[in-house]
């Protein structure tokens, strides 16, 4: 840093609070929305850091201020986060902030008009934001990593200012999502739920009337909530929502959405196209579509493995285990029209020895009996139309679609 005169670090701090004041004074949100940014290293901030680390005495130009008595409290606690943040005290930083931001809150609450929204919403990211960067600095030092519980905590009462009839409601569903973001993060996505049921049970809202990107992460949030519930025409319905409606050039939050679609649609019965998995970049699902086609077991696990840290991560892993009965259904369907080739009067008689065989050939080393029981459960789950004699050990198939689509419909449902 160059050298700082103490005249020079008292302008660039008075500055500071006159534009802040004037902000407030004149209700201009996007004159206030960048001087709540902490995060965003923007020269301003950086040089009104420098001048906290000279000037020693801020307090009192806040003090000082015509409106002192409603902003202190605000710019005080604001003025020792940013010079916080910018010395990379993250944890420090964060408890000004929240100081801070708890006290624009009681002021937004006392405000008419929802004028502040955009402010509002820049100081709910930050929090966010720092909330994160603050627990990395105390799992990095052996403390206990709370700053983003708390930051839920606060989002909550955010939420809950919000959340009542008025036009400051429109600012609810973005709150919501950054809320989801929180709980996804900390592992916690069971509270989601009481946000949800405020969204979609409280007549105060109108889902319709919120700002379409809130809508999109909202649907991307609660689809994949029921992903892991394996609700899959619901997660169908949301996720779908969510690409439809993302904005065209938003290719990494398009590629986000689709990497919760595409299991969605394989457990549903429905294959994407290569190339948009290849648009996408997401070539980890490639091999499982292929399986998937031709009926290969050996294909799809190893797929599985090969990707299983990835799967993992994303919380999928469990879902595209689940298609080794699709790709069953796939190889019994293959043998079966084999059959139909050779002899199409015997076509519906699938022996159990034939699957046994067809697995060898894909290496996949079973007995007779566990090929019975598989194919027993094809048939609980309609997913193969017949029954098993079990004492000439064949399948005898349905002469009328033996192998009904799911048509949209889970496996086993």
């Amino acid at each position: 840093m160059a050298y700082l005169s103490m005249g020079e670090a008292h302008r660039r701090i008075s500055d500071y609070l006159s534009r802040f004041s004037d902000a407030v004074s004149s209700q201009d949100a996007a004159a206030l929305s960048p001087l709540l940014a902490v995060s965003s290293n923007s020269a301003s901030l950086q040089s009104l850091a420098d001048a906290l680390n000279v000037f020693q005495d801020s307090n009192r130009l806040v003090g000082q201020m015509e409106r002192s008595s409603q902003l202190a409290e605000i710019l005080s606690s604001l003025l020792r986060c940013i010079q916080s943040y910018r010395l990379g005290r993250f944890a420090d930083a964060y408890i000004a902030l929240e100081k801070a931001a708890n006290a624009f809150l009681q002021e937004f609450r006392n405000w008419e008009t929802p004028w502040a929204m955009e402010a509002l919403y820049t100081l709910v990211l930050e929090i966010r934001l720092l909330a994160e960067k603050a627990d990395r600095e105390l799992s990095s030092s052996g403390k206990n990593p709370e700053k983003l519980q708390g930051a839920g905590s606060f989002l909550m009462r955010v939420f809950g200012a919000l959340a009542g009839k008025g036009p400051k409601r429109v600012g609810a569903l973005y709150v919501a999502c950054q809320l989801f973001k929180v709980y996804f993060r900390l592992g916690t996505v069971h509270l989601c739920r009481s946000v949800i049921r405020s969204i979609e049970t409280a007549r105060i809202f109108d889902f319709e009337e919120f700002p379409v990107k809130d809508k999109v992460t909202y649907m991307y949030y609660t689809g994949r909530l029921e992903v892991y519930n394996e609700n899959f025409l619901l997660a169908d319905q949301k996720l779908t929502y969510a690409l439809m409606h993302c904005s065209p050039g938003k290719e990494a939050n398009k590629r986000m959405i689709l990497k919760y679609l595409i299991p969605v649609k394989l457990s549903i019965g429905i294959l994407p196209k290569q190339w948009l998995i290849e648009k996408y970049n997401l070539i980890e699902y490639s091999e499982v579509v292929n399986a998937l086609k031709m009926g290969d077991l050996r294909l799809l696990r190893q797929a599985l493995r090969e990707h299983e840290d990835r799967f993992l991560r994303s919380g999928v892993y469990l879902v595209l285990e689940k298609l080794e009965l699709l790709v069953y259904q796939r190889l019994i369907k293959k043998i079966y029209v084999l059959q139909k080739q050779k002899d199409p009067s015997k076509a519906h008689q699938v022996k159990l020895e034939n699957i046994v065989k067809a697995l060898k050939w894909l290496e996949m080393d079973m007995d007779i009996d566990e090929v019975e029981c598989i194919v027993a459960i094809l048939i609980y789950k309609n997913l193969t139309k017949g029954y098993i004699a079990h004492k000439s050990k064949v399948v005898v198939l349905s002469k009328q679609d033996p192998f009904p689509k799911l048509n949209g419909k889970p496996i086993g449902s």
